[in-house]
């Protein structure tokens, strides 16, 4: 099986197994054929999100991926490559600190079942950047909070016990929750089946709760009579 490997430039390599994951081909390749290969893993159990790369354009967990003849492996995107297939993750953890991402101002309330299932799935993330990667608003933006931060938010903005929601909807407000496109482009890669889109929906009706719109419909104002005025 021939794959190729977005190194300083594309290098193929040829591997006697079959159906093998991504990481089982890569630790051949790295043990009998080429040492200075580089690439990060884990759990081998897509739990920790460590191994997470590109094939053929779609971000992958490489301890998951079944590797196909002829697939293309690349590093993820929208981050500095620090060798081969490493990438350094620090931008993308700062975006949650810029969100203010985490628990503040916790009510001493018990949760219902009910409250428990709401966040359910947000609490699964694992951290491997495969949204963050996938999110096309970096290309005109880099400054966007993105699908790995603001998913985030949402875990603990619907969250029972959080007293300071106002706090945390006002923060994302710019480059945050209407920067988004609405592509899915994160809801497909994410190996945790979390929707990204669907929780910065949610997050916009907070945020339209709270008095917050769309900045982008001021452009719209005298073209459209939105400004009270008729448009010819």
């Amino acid at each position: 099986m021939k794959i190729k490997i977005q190194r300083e430039e594309v290098t193929e390599y040829e591997v006697a197994l079959e159906n093998a994951t991504l990481l089982e081909l890569l630790n051949e390749i790295k043990t009998k054929q080429d040492a200075t290969l580089t690439y990060s893993s884990g759990c081998r159990s897509s739990v920790c999100g460590s191994c997470s790369v590109r094939v053929n354009g779609k971000e992958v967990l490489a301890c998951g991926y079944k590797v196909q003849e002829g697939d293309l492996v690349e590093p993820l995107q929208n981050v500095s490559v620090l060798r081969d297939l490493v990438v350094d993750m620090e931008r993308a953890y700062e975006f949650n600190q810029k969100a203010k991402a985490w628990q503040t101002n916790e009510s001493n309330i018990a949760l219902t079942q009910e409250d428990e299932k709401r966040n359910e799935v947000q609490s699964d993330c694992i951290l491997c950047g495969s949204c963050y990667s996938a999110c096309p608003v970096y290309a005109v933006n880099e400054e966007f909070l993105g699908p790995f931060a603001l998913t985030r938010v949402w875990r603990y903005v619907s969250d029972a016990r959080e007293a300071g929601v106002s706090a945390k909807i006002d923060t994302i407000q710019t480059n945050g929750v209407w920067d988004c496109t609405l592509c899915s482009a994160c809801t497909v890669v994410c190996p945790q089946g979390i929707s990204s889109k669907a929780d910065i929906e949610k997050l916009r009706s907070k945020s339209a709760i709270q008095g917050y719109s769309d900045p982008s419909f001021a452009n719209f104002g005298g073209g459209f009579g939105f400004d009270g005025s008729p448009s010819f």
